[in-house]
């Protein structure tokens, strides 16, 4: 009767322990499911506002194109730009976990905004632009654009560092790759990142003299 009670009494104590062992894995399986999701949702805001200025563009060739004279490569450079971040396919809704495939996306979108950034300055040798409506309207909403895709790339990186963070600590590194929760990828930070680039356009500055 003695043994049966010890018996009973060290079966109580390991369900107690499984009891609470399933309790931490539980709530720290949904902790990473909460942190991933947060990823995914900053994702979506990445995807959003890229998607923003790319849609902004065709309306901003056709404006420029409209001048008189105005320098054909460098809307065939722009137009070819946006053509290739379209050719850079990911999902809008789940995070990469590919290192690569986020970098190659990246590079797309940084040659868009060099393509972007020449664009604008070589539209300020055009000041007969500056009386378009639609031009000056385009000029606000790209200045706009480019913000949200600066704060929406840092809020993106910031979810990640908690996400991988967590997936890297005890007791969830022990499992979570296991349970479908990979390292996730973060943008990677070029000079001057942290300050999104100024669209302006100053028509009351005369263009600067080029030799012939």
């Amino acid at each position: 009767m003695k043994k049966l009670a010890i018996f009973l009494g060290v079966l109580a104590v390991l369900g107690l322990l499984l009891l609470i062992l399933i309790a931490v894995a539980g709530g720290s399986y949904n902790h990473l499911v909460k942190l991933s999701q947060a990823v995914d949702s900053q994702w979506a805001q990445v995807q959003n506002v890229y998607q923003r200025r790319a849609d902004l563009i065709p309306n901003l060739v056709a404006t420029v194109s409209g001048a008189a004279n105005f320098e054909k490569s460098t809307l065939t450079e722009i137009t070819a730009a946006r053509a290739s971040v379209g050719q850079v396919k990911l999902d809008p809704n789940s995070a990469p976990t590919d290192p690569a495939r986020l970098a190659a996306f990246d590079q797309a979108q940084g040659q868009l905004s060099s393509a972007l950034s020449r664009l604008l300055v070589v539209v300020e040798r055009y000041p007969d632009l500056k009386a378009t409506e639609n031009f000056q309207e385009l000029q606000a909403q790209l200045e706009g654009t480019e913000n949200r895709i600066s704060v929406e790339r840092r809020d993106f990186n910031t979810a990640v560092q908690a996400y991988d963070t967590a997936i890297k600590s005890f007791p969830e590194v022990f499992y979570a790759s296991a349970l479908g929760f990979p390292y996730k990828p973060y943008f990677s930070a070029t000079p001057g990142a942290e300050t999104p680039p100024k669209v302006q356009f100053d028509f009351n500055q005369p263009a600067a003299a080029t030799n012939h």
